[in-house]
């Protein structure tokens, strides 16, 4: 069973952390909720506390994916963890999925790393996936290699989606999609 971390950072947007983690578990992959912050419990742009499985600090294992939700808070504070970056940096090494949505994936082009890359981001913030080519309006999700990024709340489905594709198969991520009513666009 592959495994995810979701990194929750103060500020996080809670509909781009909950759809896919609620799609992604109900297919099976084991989901683990990570607070980068020394207390299991994190609060959400709207006010919202979220107790996180774990903490950054306690992570061993490499996973099969890091996933990091959007909010612009949040992802400021993503961008403010060292943590973050060499958990980052650890996955990236061993080809792991590096994720992001909204907000989120400028995490990875302030880390360099997405240079030459294809990627999506929340609108208005195309300018901080630096050295990615931005992939539009048009797609909903982009797929570059080990990089997966997606635009923001409103695109969380299409997102887990196709997490549970690259990460399980096309045939479950279409039986989530019937289970949850969702018209895939295929």
């Amino acid at each position: 069973m592959s495994k995810v971390y979701v990194f929750l950072a103060e500020g996080f947007e809670e509909s781009e952390a909950v759809v896919p983690i609620d799609l992604m578990r109900r297919a099976r992959l084991e989901v683990v909720t990570v607070s980068i912050t020394g207390d299991p419990v994190v609060v959400s742009s709207h006010g919202i506390p979220v107790t996180a499985d774990t903490t950054i600090g306690t992570l061993t294992e490499v996973a099969d994916a890091i996933f990091l939700p959007g909010g612009l808070k949040g992802t400021a504070n993503l961008k403010a963890s060292e943590a973050v970056a060499a958990e980052i940096l650890r996955h990236k090494e061993v080809g792991k999925i590096l994720s992001a949505i909204c907000a989120a994936p400028t995490v990875y082009g302030q880390m360099g790393l997405l240079e030459g890359k294809k990627a999506t981001c929340y609108p208005g913030k195309e300018p901080e996936l630096t050295g990615a080519q931005w992939t539009g309006a048009v797609q909903t999700v982009a797929v570059d290699g080990q990089f997966v990024t997606s635009r923001g709340m409103g695109t969380s489905i299409d997102f887990a989606l196709k997490m549970i594709e690259l990460l399980i198969s096309d045939e479950k991520a279409q039986e989530i999609a019937n289970q949850i009513l969702y018209p895939c666009a295929k």
